[in-house]
């Protein structure tokens, strides 16, 4: 597993990124390459630690230990050292449909649970991982690979989100014929619009639906089944049905002043801004619906949506960003009741936060903040909030912690956008309730994990749509193993894995 000595000798290292002031002036990935060598070092620094916890893909604690699709992390690492390129590939495809966005997006979960993590920095995975794939396609290893025998069975696969798409590449390597519906006007899902282009450039997101396509997967775009499609005819019509519409029912912040203009779900934002840049790129007349050029924009929600938020408003020249998190501001370093393998629950600052400090000279982050109202101007339109500091206070017995309000601590803040990034609920109704799904007590359609099928015959559910909004590397772990489930069903065995 890389070299046996190599993780006493090196020093994590990764690769530079574009300086801040630079890269806000244009929507270009903002990573830069690492040389070979560099990451030959990396891959040396994987311990032959004989437990690897990278890919254990566990849940603890309710956070993912290690990588939820198995990767081969410790294999393709030690590969790398050897410079072994074309068969770091193989694994990593082994488990792994779509390295390329999970290279990028991915919080790393298996760097959490790196074993040289207990006292060292941990291995860059992510990096390595993604420098294989991009290398497999300069290289042109990756080309389209057809199966050999079609089985005569269709599937319909509902969302072309990372779900979807890894449940269509499972399903057509095993024969099937797969047409997948999408109701945007684009195929990918939050991939395409959900991701802004600085993390993961749409040209990356189409080469692989591109290459899905020639494999002889179907891409519908523009139906949305459930209002353009009864659901009952995608049933009747082929032999299974595969929901990925994933969990995309925004959690709203009931307060007055709500309804004002300016006052806006931050994935209505996000998607604006990539529709706006993909029209632009492909010839079309493109305009901003919900442009945040010149003015004081709030962002309510600390996590990575409300990240891409602030990097894309910086991007269009907006006067001010401030990002609101109702939660304390997490430690610097590991706390005893964190302990390794689990998740690290520390202080971490993005792109996006980074962005903001080299252009405001300050964090735009501000903990344990509660929004009370917003106030409107005399045409409707938001012109500020009002909030209140809050401390997290445990309940009777020892009981669920709950906000309070600190008196004295009211204040007034200018803003002309405000942008919520509060999560997700659940996937819409309308699926569920026209084909008459169980749902579970969160509102997700209720199928086991492991098997995937719902309570009506031939049609599995996965993705957040069955889980709650998650990870990408959730979503194609289980769009492989729903894939895997609906072969079993389709052919009574499966050898997909």
């Amino acid at each position: 597993m890389g070299k046996a000595t190599g993780f006493m000798e090196y020093e994590r290292e990764l690769p530079a990124d574009r300086d801040p002031r630079e890269r806000i002036r244009d929507w270009e990935e903002f990573h830069l390459r690492f040389p070979d060598e560099k990451l030959q070092t990396q891959g040396a620094r994987c311990m032959d630690c004989g437990i690897p916890f990278c890919h254990s893909g566990l849940l603890i604690s309710g956070l993912a230990s290690g990588c939820p699709i198995n990767n081969l992390i410790p294999e393709w690492n030690d590969l790398i050292y050897h410079g072994l390129w074309r068969e770091a590939l193989d694994r990593l495809h082994a488990t792994n449909n779509f390295p390329e966005f999970t290279g990028r997006v991915c919080p790393a979960p298996c760097e959490g649970s790196c074993t040289l993590g207990l006292n060292e920095d941990p291995v860059t995975i992510k990096t390595i991982e993604q420098a294989i794939i991009d290398r497999g396609f300069e290289e042109g290893w990756v080309t389209p690979h057809l199966p050999k025998v079609r089985t005569g069975k269709t599937v319909a696969v509902v969302g072309s989100g990372p779900a979807g798409l890894a449940c269509a590449d499972q399903l057509n390597k095993a024969g099937h014929s797969v047409t997948v519906y999408e109701r945007a006007d684009r195929i990918g899902g939050l991939l395409m619009y959900g991701i802004p282009n600085m993390k993961l450039d749409k040209q990356v997101v189409q080469r692989r639906i591109d290459l899905m396509e020639a494999e002889g997967v179907k891409f519908i775009t523009g139906i949305e089944v459930g209002a353009d499609l009864h659901p009952a005819k995608l049933v009747r019509d082929n032999d299974a049905v595969v929901l990925c519409a994933g969990a995309t029912k925004p959690r709203d912040l009931p307060v007055p002043g709500r309804e004002l203009t300016g006052v806006h779900f931050a994935v209505d934002f996000l998607r604006d801004n990539t529709r706006y840049l993909l029209d632009q790129r492909e010839g079309f007349v493109a305009k901003r619906r919900i442009p945040a050029t010149d003015l004081d924009v709030i962002v309510i929600g600390g996590g990575d949506t409300g990240t891409d938020c602030v990097g894309t408003s910086l991007r269009q020249g907006c006067r001010s960003v401030i990002q609101f998190e109702i939660l304390p501001e997490p430690p610097r370093e590991r706390q005893p009741d964190n302990p390794w393998p689990e998740w690290p629950k520390v202080l971490r600052t993005d792109y996006g936060q980074e962005e903001a400090i080299a252009l405001q000279g300050r964090d735009p982050r501000h903990y344990c903040i509660m929004t009370k109202e917003m106030v409107g101007d005399s045409n409707g339109r938001v012109k500020e909030l009002h909030t209140v500091q809050i401390e997290w206070v445990t309940g009777e017995n020892g009981g669920r912690p709950y906000p309070k309000e600190i008196p004295g601590t009211k204040r007034v803040w200018a803003a002309q956008l405000v942008l919520l990034a509060m999560g997700f609920l659940g996937p819409e109704e309308t699926l569920a309730e026209q084909l008459e799904l169980e749902r579970d007590q969160r509102s997700n359609i209720k199928a086991e994990y492991g098997r995937f099928a719902t309570n009506v015959e031939g049609v599995f559910a996965a993705g957040d749509m069955r889980r709650g909004q998650s990870l990408v590397v959730w979503a194609i772990n289980e769009g492989r193993a729903a894939a895997r489930e609906c072969d079993r069903y389709l052919m009574g065995e499966t050898a997909l894995p």
